[in-house]
């Protein structure tokens, strides 16, 4: 059976991250790109979920910084994830699909309690002592400005970063009774669309630590 399945958005992050767990690794661990964005993200993990069915999935990859509590080079293991752009509306007029009493999943009748709306929790508690962050926002598409910053925190203000992925994972994982964890290194500040202003690498190897602390730590 496969322990560790590890998901990577991009190639770019892939080829950062991969060969640090990689080493890390044994042969329970597999690593896979999981696509950009939640389209791709939620039909891919749903894919390995069903033919690999691993213990357990690990998500790493680059995020953007909502709170500069979290620094900039630095990676965190997140709590919660939430999603941000399905509902109605843009902007400052944006409603999530909760707030207009439309769960993302129902749940299976009879267990409407399996309902999954826009909040996932996504931590297996692992490694305590790893960087630890509340909520991670995912966005359909990146923050262009602050304004974008602003509207985003004002929906969900103990967001700390925003990624594209991290909601589509959980919710393949949700669904499938299969444990996760979401590793991102804080790359930039979100809505800073210059990638000159960037430490992408700093941040990946930082997430790529934690990674291999979780695999170590793993029965």
């Amino acid at each position: 059976m496969l322990q560790h399945l590890i998901l990577i958005p991009t190639a770019r992050e892939l080829q950062i991250v991969g060969p640090i767990v990689g080493r890390a690794g044994a042969d329970c661990v597999r690593i896979e790109l999981c696509g950009f964005g939640i389209a791709a993200a939620a039909a891919r993990t749903a894919q390995l979920l069903a033919v690999l069915a691993p213990a357990r999935v690990l998500l790493v990859g680059s995020a953007g910084q909502f709170d500069a509590a979290y620094e900039i080079g630095k990676a965190y293991r997140f709590d919660r994830v939430a999603s941000y752009g399905i509902g109605a509306g843009s902007g400052a007029a944006f409603i999530p699909a909760a707030a207009l009493g439309w769960p993302q999943w129902p749940g299976d009748p009879p267990a409407a309690a399996a309902a999954i709306g826009d909040t996932i929790e996504c931590s297996t508690g692992r490694v305590p002592e790893a960087p630890r962050a509340d909520l991670l926002l995912t966005a359909c598409a990146a923050a262009a400005d602050r304004s974008d910053v602003e509207a985003r925190k004002h929906l969900y203000p103990a967001a700390a970063a925003e990624d594209m992925e991290g909601f589509a994972v959980a919710l393949a994982c949700r669904l499938a009774g299969t444990p996760l964890d979401i590793v991102r290194g804080i790359s930039n500040l979100a809505g800073d669309r210059d990638k000159a202003h960037w430490q992408l690498t700093a941040a990946l190897e930082a997430a790529a630590d934690i990674a291999v602390r979780l695999l170590a730590d793993s029965p």
